[in-house]
């Protein structure tokens, strides 16, 4: 009878270290924002740490940032990330903060290998970007999970992007919690900075296009989403640049069938800006 119970245990050891499980690790989008979240105190950021402290423990976690955008795509691979502080014109103290969490060069590997639709280079310089631990730091303080990122390919159109979301499925299901980083409605040009400390104002085009965007992930109708440049002005006004919006479409390609999406920090900022992010599967 001991015996059997010490050998159970050991294969439940076993499977937590090589991360094979039948539970499927839901997906996130975060809204990430200002750098800023990385230090201040705001409910987009309590947010934040809400969502983590619904979340099981993963065995790691595979970031897509809008900050890393490359020609071809690419995995962070190293055993050590450095924080990188990839903006300008922010307080020292923003400038302070790292993040250390370990790398996971095994699971880089794994998830090249898993990729089939492109060759997928495994990067020793990149590290975690402001897109990643200004956010997953919130999820995870301890900063005991490793983390790798995984690039954007800025010459491939969207619904690429869709369909290469969909070759990291099996990630889900030995414990990894793949995380999109960017904001669905997202126009720097256009922010009004006098209105930046009032959460729920945005033009009306913002929240047209986030009205829109929201309605077509809850239907489970995301061809309007991929086909994003042709959905008219409101859109191409939230979205001038596509960095900040393709996380999204990872985390929705990713999305199985009859698997709940919910919404969270769901405010218009600054006019042209959302905080919106979403959570698809069970916690």
């Amino acid at each position: 009878m001991m015996t059997g119970s010490v050998l159970k245990l050991n294969e439940l050891e076993k499977l937590a270290r090589t991360g094979s499980s039948t539970d499927t690790m839901p997906v996130l989008f975060l809204g990430h924002g200002s750098p800023m979240n990385a230090i201040e105190e705001n409910e987009f950021v309590r947010g934040f740490r809400e969502a983590g402290s619904h979340l099981r423990k993963p065995r790691a976690i595979l970031c897509i940032s809008a900050h890393w955008e490359t020609n071809g795509t690419f995995v962070t691979a190293m055993e050590h990330p450095p924080t990188i502080h990839d903006f300008g014109g922010f307080p020292p103290a923003l400038y302070e903060v790292q993040y250390p969490a370990p790398g996971d060069p095994a699971l880089a590997k794994e998830t090249a290998d898993l990729v089939k639709k492109t060759t997928v280079g495994l990067d020793q310089q990149w590290g975690l970007d402001h897109g990643c631990w200004s956010v997953v730091k919130h999820l995870y303080p301890q900063a005991d999970v490793p983390v790798i990122q995984m690039s954007l390919d800025y010459n491939k159109p969207a619904a690429w992007h869709f369909e290469l979301a969909k070759e990291l499925a099996a990630l889900r299901r030995k414990g990894v919690l793949i995380v999109g980083s960017g904001n669905m409605v997202h126009n720097l040009r256009m922010v009004a900075w006098d209105k930046l400390n009032e959460p729920g104002f945005g033009y009306d085009w913002a929240i047209e296009a986030s009205t829109k965007m929201k309605q077509y992930m809850l239907d489970g109708n995301f061809q309007p989403l991929i086909d994003y440049e042709k959905q008219g002005q409101a859109f191409r006004l939230s979205i001038p640049t596509p960095d900040h919006f393709l996380p999204l479409l990872y985390i929705l390609g990713l999305k199985e069938e009859k698997e709940p999406i919910s919404l969270f920090n769901d405010k218009a900022l600054a006019g042209s800006l959302t905080m919106t992010s979403v959570q698809i599967g069970n916690a």
